[in-house]
């Protein structure tokens, strides 16, 4: 289902399961988790999430597995947990993430490039947010990042009718970033840049944009560091920075 890959400071996480357009299962997700987690430690600067299956991002959450929870209540509420966690850790990362949207995304795919930064969508991406037409619901946590995104009412018309926008309306509203011809050079691009950059200030400006309480002190405390530092010294130098 996924497949890591890293260059330098940059990792890819592709969705690979052509045979289902990239659908994720309910035990994917405890694996994508420890994947999250093992990109951290592995000491990437930027996460790039992407498709390695053409014409698709992802379908979402396996149709196949959802069948069996009719008559599961206990496996419905480990389904939600597992894929909220999932969803979780990736937004609470402390490196960049950039979802790569290139062809459908719709339902948890959704989602999972919500919970990432910064949303790329080439120019042939399409999103829908689909429960409605298979009679249920969006899990609370995913509802609270789409209204951020994009406004209770906008929220609101992909929720209800479950259609399908194109890439020029996907940014129009707001839950993409980008368009571009290409998804994956663009965020290529942008994780480099990303990478270039320091790791500490990188984390400090991530917990700030999420309103945490001590943003003040990270403030403070960076005048403090070596990465300011070096950053100064490169700039009086004339040099690109060093950061370790």
């Amino acid at each position: 289902m996924f497949r890591i890959e890293s260059t330098g400071d940059i990792a890819r996480l592709s969705l690979d399961r052509a045979d289902a357009r990239n659908a994720i299962g309910i035990d994917q997700w405890p694996k994508l988790t420890a994947h999250l987690q093992e990109i951290v430690a592995g000491g990437a600067r930027a996460l790039i999430v992407r498709s390695d299956v053409a014409g698709i991002f992802s379908s979402g959450a396996d149709l196949g597995d959802l069948d069996g929870l009719a008559a599961d209540p206990a496996r419905r509420t480990l389904f939600r947990v597992e894929m909220a966690r999932a969803f979780d850790t990736l937004a609470g990362l402390p490196i960049a993430t950039i979802a790569a949207v290139d062809g459908g995304c719709y339902g948890a795919a959704v989602a999972l490039a919500l919970a990432c930064d910064i949303r790329i969508a080439s120019s042939k991406a399409v999103f829908a947010i689909t429960p409605a037409k298979v009679g249920i619901v969006y899990p609370a946590g995913d509802v609270a990042r789409l209204k951020a995104q994009v406004g209770p009412g906008q929220a609101a018309r992909m929720m209800l009718t479950g259609m399908v926008i194109d890439a020029a309306e996907a940014a129009r509203i707001g839950l993409v970033e980008q368009v571009v011809d290409s998804a994956d050079a663009a965020a290529a691009d942008m994780a480099a840049l990303v990478a270039a950059n320091s790791r500490n200030s990188v984390a400090g400006l991530k917990r700030i944009l999420t309103g945490d309480a001590e943003a003040d002190r990270l403030f403070d405390d960076a005048f403090g560091g070596g990465d300011f530092r070096e950053g100064l010294a490169a700039f009086r130098e004339r040099r690109k920075p060093v950061f370790r």
